[in-house]
């Protein structure tokens, strides 16, 4: 497969099955920013602790199953719920059940913190951030009609939750400094 085909240099891309969008259009924004938060996630693992690691791995391969709901339009979604490839309210309950477990070790800040404690925290928190703007454009497409799934929402909003919550897990048990935990 070579990396370029040319058919996006009009400005139009293809979401899955098929049908041709401008690359702003309101799934395109929503499905992009979930790329940059998994993008971003793999940056931050890069500097975690092992125990994080694997959670980010996890987290990385829910916002594939996220992006490949929000590339579908609503008449080919019921394609994805029949392979089973959509998000499920067990997956929203496994983000509330990790943080229940990280905030239980640590003290949580009862203030605005700074980010930068560490590398580890400091990618993570840039993360949150973009998981924030992808939750900001699934409600985009959520109030146009084109959310199928509302467990997207929850989905995003504690994720973002946890994303915090192990920023804030690394700062503590983190070495602060060294990337390579």
């Amino acid at each position: 497969m070579k990396t370029f085909n040319k058919k996006g240099d009009e400005g139009k891309t293809s979401l899955l099955y098929g049908a041709r969008v401008a690359k702003n259009d309101l799934r395109c924004e929503a499905y992009g920013t979930i790329d940059e938060a998994v993008s971003m996630l793999g940056l931050a693992k890069s500097f975690c602790q092992p125990q994080i690691k694997d959670i980010v791995s996890d987290l990385q391969r829910d916002l594939f199953v996220v992006g490949t709901e929000l590339a579908t339009q609503n008449e080919h979604y019921s394609k994805l719920v029949t392979k089973g490839r959509v998000l499920k309210p067990e997956m929203v309950q496994r983000l509330e059940d990790l943080i229940d477990y990280f905030e239980a070790k640590i003290n949580m800040p009862h203030e605005f913190i700074i980010p930068g404690a560490c590398v580890s925290s400091a990618a993570l928190d840039i993360a949150r951030t973009i998981v924030r703007r992808a939750e900001r454009r699934a409600v985009d497409l959520e109030q146009s009609g084109q959310l199928m799934n509302e467990e997207i929402l929850k989905y995003l909003n504690r994720l973002a939750d946890l994303i915090f919550t192990l920023a804030r897990y690394e700062e503590k048990v983190g070495d602060g400094s060294n990337p390579s935990h």
